[in-house]
């Protein structure tokens, strides 16, 4: 059996690092939450969870 050798800094084409991964996904996630309202509704939620907790 032929066996050969990788190439120099060769990766595998179908995983990449979860951080790049993170990078290339969060700004489409920021835009679409701003465009249908999710920021409000995070926050809605966010003070009402602290509004209870506070109690």
């Amino acid at each position: 059996m032929d066996r050969v050798a990788p190439r120099r800094g060769a990766r595998p084409a179908d995983r990449r690092h979860p951080l790049v991964a993170t990078a290339m996904v969060l700004p489409l996630a920021v835009v679409l939450a701003v465009m249908t309202g999710g920021v409000d509704a995070v926050v809605t939620q966010a003070s009402s969870v602290a509004g209870i907790l506070g109690r």
